[in-house]
């Protein structure tokens, strides 16, 4: 027997609605919590829920701005900004700092985080969060409403707390946190490990 599904088309949905199902559907999502440094040397600091690898040699992330924003100007103008791992501690003050605050305003001072020095940028990383990742611009791609910002990797720089025996961060330890659908947050959740398969034949 067919099963019988909600067909959802977006030609026939307003993009505000369209965009409450996909952040619904599309889960969980990681967050780039993305510092930048205005020319005028104002920080700034927001969270960006469309985030992901987009190559590994040479090393690129990418995160996705829905409209023009602070962060992407910044971004335009000085060719530099950090990735700062959102994790559950710091969910209170992710939140805090996607308020849309004057261009003017310090995000680190607003919502009570300590802005520290970066290795390889000028922008600073978030002092509290245990993980950053460097970035100089590759590009920005603009597609529809959004702009997607390409980075980079200068540089990845890490807690020694959090980090595994085999050198890389323990998944339980960085203690990320996601976004999901509506107002809801992921937890960092419970892990299972599986091999990957070998090649067939």
């Amino acid at each position: 027997m067919e099963a019988v599904r909600t067909v959802f088309d977006p030609a026939e949905s307003g993009p505000g609605r369209f965009y409450r199902l996909l952040t619904a559907t599309i889960v969980p999502r990681p967050i780039a919590w993305v510092s930048t440094e205005a020319e005028d040397g104002v920080f700034n600091l927001a969270p960006y829920s469309f985030f992901t690898v987009a190559s590994t040699a040479p090393p690129v992330v990418q995160f996705t701005s829905v409209g023009r924003k602070d962060s992407l100007r910044n971004i335009e103008q000085t060719g530099e900004f950090v990735i700062n791992i959102a994790t559950v501690p710091l969910m209170e003050k992710v939140n805090a700092s996607s308020a849309a605050f004057p261009h003017d305003i310090d995000e680190f001072t607003e919502v009570g985080l300590h802005a520290e020095p970066s290795e390889r940028v000028r922008p600073p990383r978030v002092a509290e969060a245990p993980a950053s990742i460097e970035c100089r611009l590759h590009r920005v791609i603009e597609i529809g409403d959004s702009f997607v910002v390409m980075g980079d990797v200068l540089a990845v720089t890490v807690d020694p707390e959090v980090l595994a025996e085999d050198g890389a961060p323990d998944f339980a330890a960085l203690g990320a946190v996601s976004r999901l659908g509506r107002t809801e947050w992921g937890l960092t959740p419970a892990v299972r490990r599986l091999q990957r398969p070998g090649t067939p034949g």
